[in-house]
């Protein structure tokens, strides 16, 4: 009786670890396509192995002068101070978002070119995303705002 019941323990243990580990395992498979990471203009152009149609966020400046609206959507460049990316986006803009200021874009890279199909932009006046001051920071084009 005793034996019995200490094979059933451990038959009931090790079918738990095991539904653990396949669940462990059925939600990092799922996440792999959620999950987007963020680069700036300059880790894009240093770091040649991003491929296109792959999501992440794109985060920097919208830089000054390049916004170009037109019928089919915007046109503008986000820098870091040292390179710039043109991202395209068809959609309605934050009413916040503005040549100059920090921005993050969602979308896929195209041929050199960031289809964007969400933009962030700042919510008040000293707001800046923590990604993209961080990588002003290292790029060392960052000014505080006061």
């Amino acid at each position: 009786m005793r034996g019995l019941r200490k094979k059933r323990r451990l038959q009931v243990i090790a079918a738990a670890v095991t539904l653990l580990a396949l669940a462990t395992v059925l939600i990092g498979y799922a996440a792999r396509d959620g999950i987007q990471f963020f680069r700036n203009p300059s880790q894009i152009v240093k770091n040649q192995d991003i491929r296109d149609g792959v999501p992440f966020r794109l985060g920097g400046l919208v830089e000054e002068g390049s916004l170009i609206v037109h019928d089919l959507g915007v046109r503008f460049q986000v820098t870091d101070g040292s390179h710039r990316i043109p991202v395209t986006f068809m959609g309605i803009l934050p009413d916040l978002f503005r040549e100059g200021q920090g921005v993050v874009a969602l979308g896929t890279l195209d041929s050199g070119t960031f289809v964007a199909t969400e933009i962030l932009a700042k919510h008040d006046e000293n707001y800046m995303p923590k990604e993209v001051i961080e990588s002003l920071r290292e790029e060392g084009v960052y000014r505080p705002a006061n």
